[in-house]
C-alpha cells in the first residue's frame, strides 16, 4: 500500500523534507493535494475528521494504512529505518531524530523573517519588522545553525561524508534542502559565507548528485520555491551580514 502524504498544494514547504526521503528511497507514495479530484478537501477532512481518533493539527502528515503521523521530525523518525534512511543503532537513531529536530527550530526561523509579528497578516503588512528580523538572522542566526551542523559533520567519527555514520540518513536529505532555501532565499547573504561552511556544501552537493534525488529534481514533482513557502526570497530582506 502506497503511502500517502498530505500537504499544501502549490509549495514545496515542509512536507518537500519528507518527499526527499521518500524519493531517494524510491518509495511508493501519493502526494494527495495534488491529485485529481482529491486536492485539499481531502486533507482537511481528515484535520476536521469528527470520527478519526488521532488528528492532525497541520499538514504535513504522512497516512500509512490506518495510522496518522504529523510532524516533519516525527514522519521522518517512523520512516527512516522503514526507507533504509536511519542508523540500524537504536541510539544513533535518537542522534539523527535530534538533528531533524534542529532543523526543524531553524526552518520556523527562517520563516519568521519574513513573517515576525503575525502569520495571518501579509508580508507587505510587516515589511520594516522583517527586514530587521532577517538583518538578525543572518548575521547571527545562519552561522549559529550552520555552524552547529557543521562541527557536527566534521567531528563524525565515520568521516564528514555525512552527518552521522558512515550512510546517507534522511537528515543528510533535509540539511540539502535547507542549504537549497537559504541559497534561494537569500543568495547575496549566502554566497559571503560560503567558505564558512565547506562541508555542508559538500555534502548538499553530493546530495543533489545522487541518482534518484537528481532524477526527482528534474522532475515536475519538484516545484519551483516561491514566495508563497517556508523560503521566500525578497531582495530587500538580503543583507549580507
Amino acid at each position: 500500500m502506497a503511502y500517502e502524504l498530505y500537504y499544501w498544494d502549490g509549495i514545496q514547504g515542509r512536507g518537500e523534507f519528507v518527499r526527499l526521503a521518500l524519493e531517494e528511497a524510491g518509495a511508493d507514495y501519493i502526494d494527495v493535494t495534488r491529485q485529481p479530484g482529491r486536492g485539499t478537501g481531502a486533507m482537511i477532512d481528515i484535520m476536521e475528521s469528527e470520527s478519526e481518533p488521532h488528528i492532525p493539527f497541520a499538514p504535513p502528515f504522512l497516512k500509512d494504512g490506518d495510522l496518522i503521523i504529523p510532524h516533519v521530525a516525527n514522519i521522518l523518525f517512523y520512516l527512516g529505518p522503514k526507507l533504509g534512511l536511519a542508523p540500524k543503532d537504536e541510539g544513533l537513531r535518537h542522534v539523527v531524530n535530534g538533528l531533524q529536530l534542529t532543523v526543524t527550530d531553524f526552518v520556523a526561523e527562517v520563516h519568521d523573517t519574513h513573517h515576525p509579528i503575525d502569520m495571518s497578516l501579509y508580508y507587505e503588512d510587516q515589511k520594516q519588522e522583517a527586514k530587521a528580523r532577517s538583518a538578525a538572522f543572518i548575521r547571527d542566526r545562519i552561522p549559529k545553525f550552520l555552524g552547529y551542523f557543521e562541527r557536527v559533520l566534521r567531528r563524525n567519527p565515520k568521516g564528514a561524508n555525512h552527518m552521522v555514520g558512515d550512510a546517507l540518513t534522511y537528515v543528510d536529505l533535509s540539511l540539502f534542502q535547507v542549504i537549497e532555501g537559504l541559497n534561494y532565499a537569500f543568495p547575496k547573504a549566502m554566497t559571503k559565507r560560503k567558505a564558512e561552511y565547506p562541508g555542508l556544501l559538500a555534502l548538499h552537493d553530493a546530495v543533489a548528485k545522487r541518482p534518484k534525488i537528481a532524477r526527482y529534481l528534474a522532475s515536475p514533482r519538484r516545484l519551483a520555491f516561491n514566495e508563497e513557502g517556508i523560503f521566500r526570497h525578497y531582495p530587500e530582506l538580503d543583507g549580507v551580514g
